[in-house]
């Protein structure tokens, strides 16, 4: 077993199961009993926890990444560091990595889903770079993909240490196939490089394929240095050309050509996803890098020697006379002639092959002959090519795609020449492939005003696809009124023509009516102000009376008036009767620092501390009753701090 399941970490986090092992780390599931919640805990191995600056690198890289915050990054909460112990807590994730979903998808995800993905993935690339923090090791491995399908992206800032700590072997072969040319040369690294992984990220998602593979880490490397991948649409012939421009531009190995910043491959992604016929305004040509001009070559040149009637070769560099003369049998000088003798045979051998190529290909048919373009609508390419009538006269080529309503995936929906067109010559039928029926993504909408949603942001979408739009007001305790809580489909799925879209309106909070509580007891009426009444408790004080301790005497808020769901109402309640001579006991709300999630809670009366233990600062304040007699000064203490002072009338 771990040495450290079952142990608890500065007395507050359990450690319960190993979820993970990584090159600098082991990650633990763990419950933090301070907040009742399970966390994630990532442990620096011994081994690099001995060395003095890593650790300080750790630490550093931890606490930056603690300030951000961003709904596809994960959250790391706390940074620990002791003599024999670093640590970090994340956010517990309940999912599983996007290499993990690859690979139940069969390696590849359709488009439409790579798109969804990739933009979070960029998102939160955007916002970490906004903040200084590059991730140096963006790959599948290191994005989780959650149960509603939004993604998180992990290991911020500390993924790149762990790829510090190991040389370019075999180890470190699943990161190097996503690392950037710049990275593979040792350069100086920036939010490109995240950039050019990220785009690999999206390579993989469309072809299930990696743009380079290699048996070692080295080899990969090199070729992310000097080799052009596959172009995405030559793999799969679906993937839209827009789609294909955004994946290669971020993968440029030309830093100027690459996607200068995240924001601005987020503005392709979001004019690619509103239009996908939209006009990106380059091409694959403006992302290949320049290949230098060939240099000049110096030609040996035969040099005569007056003096010696012989040769020598014609030095580049500055001529020294040799200290011995020697006789040499001239040789003759190279002449123009014989390369122009070559130039005119290459020319000729590739007269004589065009005209053999022609003379050959007129065998078997005559110039003249007239073909019946034959019918291949409905059928695949494969199945078309078979055809009786297609085999063995007809060649078949794809000329694109487009989306079709009539025609499934991989159909012919069109051809040129159209079906029983007479032909002669160029006995080629061009195809257009159905890529099935015409389908959008819907957009993200949440927090959206509902007037500008419907009217601006799905007004293209309602037009061409004949959406039915719907609106339907809810109440809402986190969105402003008039603003869109959630719709359907939700954000990321497929919209076809003729579909329903429903918007889920805020219409503000719910109100309630306030009753009168005067005359019950606080112990009966708390546990039930939230559930019953819509109410949220907001502290008592006590009165001395001759009502029964704990009666309701006063409200805060007004009978029969009509407030906002769980508006806050407290309550003067009464101490009881005090019986002469004897001691009385009164109720307290002590106030809790909202700026803390703990703190350290001491009451005194009378300068005897009567209560001291760490609490949750979330519960708002800390309810006790304190006995005494006489008029006694209760004083109570946030960390060490005097917060205030009371006093309490105990007879």
């Amino acid at each position: 077993m771990d040495q450290y399941i079952g142990k608890m970490l500065d007395n507050r986090y359990e450690i319960l199961d190993v979820i993970g092992v990584g090159g600098m780390a082991v990650v633990y599931k763990a419950y933090c009993h301070r907040l009742h919640r399970f966390v994630a805990i990532k442990v620096l191995k011994k081994d690099l926890a001995s060395d003095a600056e890593f650790r300080r690198r750790f630490h550093e890289e931890a606490q930056a990444v603690a300030m951000l915050s961003h709904p596809n990054i994960v959250s790391v909460y706390d940074v620990s560091r002791g003599d024999n112990l670093d640590y970090i807590v994340m956010e517990l994730i309940d999912g599983i990595t996007l290499k993990q979903y690859m690979q139940k998808k069969n390696g590849s995800l359709n488009w439409r889903e790579s798109l969804y993905f990739i933009t979070q993935i960029v998102r939160a690339l955007g916002h970490a770079h906004g903040r200084g923090i590059i991730h140096r090791d963006i790959k599948p491995q290191n994005i989780m993909v959650l149960r509603d399908g939004s993604v998180k992206v992990a290991d911020f800032g500390i993924a790149c240490l762990e790829n510090s700590a190991q040389t370019l072997t075999q180890e470190a072969l699943g990161s190097v196939h996503y690392i950037s040319p710049e990275q593979a040369r040792g350069d100086r690294t920036d939010a490109r490089s995240d950039i050019y992984s990220a785009g690999v990220v999206l390579y993989e998602m469309l072809t299930s394929r990696l743009p380079f593979e290699g048996d070692s880490a080295v080899s990969v490397a090199i070729q992310h240095l000097s080799s052009i991948p596959l172009a995405p649409r030559e793999i799969n012939k679906d993937i839209p050309e827009q789609m294909e421009l955004i994946c290669m531009k971020a993968m440029a190995p030309d830093l100027n050509r690459r996607y200068g910043s995240a924001d601005e491959m987020i503005a392709d992604l979001e004019a690619f996803r509103k239009n996908p016929g939209v006009d990106l305004e380059f091409s694959m040509n403006d992302l290949r890098p320049e290949e230098p001009d060939e240099p000049t070559r110096l030609l040996k040149t035969a040099h005569l020697s007056s003096a010696s009637g012989g040769y020598r070769p014609e030095r580049q560099d500055r001529y020294e006379e040799p200290k011995e003369r020697r006789w040499e049998e001239p040789a003759p000088r190279k002449s123009h002639t014989g390369i122009l003798v070559g130039i005119v045979v290459v020319l000729a051998l590739l007269v004589a092959l065009v005209l053999f190529r022609n003379i050959f290909s007129s065998f078997g048919q005559q110039p003249n002959d007239t073909y019946t373009v034959p019918q291949v609508l409905g059928y695949t390419i494969e199945q078309a090519r078979e055809l009786e009538g297609v085999k063995g006269i007809f060649e078949i080529q794809q000329s694109g795609t487009a989306p079709s309503d009539k025609y499934k995936v991989d159909q012919i929906m069109d051809q040129s020449p159209s079906p029983n067109a007479q032909v002669k010559g160029d006995l080629v039928i061009y195809v257009t492939v159905s890529s099935g029926e015409d389908t959008a993504v819907m957009p993200n909408l949440v927090n959206e005003e509902a007037r500008n949603a419907e009217k601006v942001m799905l007004k293209d979408l309602k037009a061409r696809y004949d959406l039915d739009i719907r609106t339907v007001d809810e109440p809402s305790d986190t969105i402003n009124s008039g603003n869109v809580i959630r719709t359907e489909p939700e954000a990321g799925e497929t919209l076809k023509k003729g579909d329903t879209v429903i918007l889920y309106v805020s219409s503000g909070r719910e109100f309630t009516k306030v009753i009168s509580f005067v005359g019950q007891d606080i112990n009966a009426v708390r546990p039930y102000l939230e559930s019953s009444w819509n109410l949220t408790f907001g502290g008592a004080t006590t009165e001395e009376s001759d009502q029964p301790a704990g009666t309701i005497l006063r409200q805060s808020l007004e009978a029969e008036t009509e407030v906002a769901v769980n508006t806050e109402i407290s309550f003067v309640i009464s101490s009881g009767p005090t019986p002469d001579g004897g001691e009385r006991e009164l109720h307290f709300d002590f106030e809790l620092p909202m700026d803390r999630e703990t703190v350290l809670l001491r009451v005194e009366l009378n300068g005897e501390v009567v209560f001291e233990d760490t609490v949750e600062c979330s519960q708002g304040s800390y309810p006790m009753d304190l006995k005494g007699s006489g008029t006694g000064t209760v004083s109570y203490y946030w960390d060490g701090e005097l917060h205030a002072s009371i006093e309490a009338p105990f007879s």
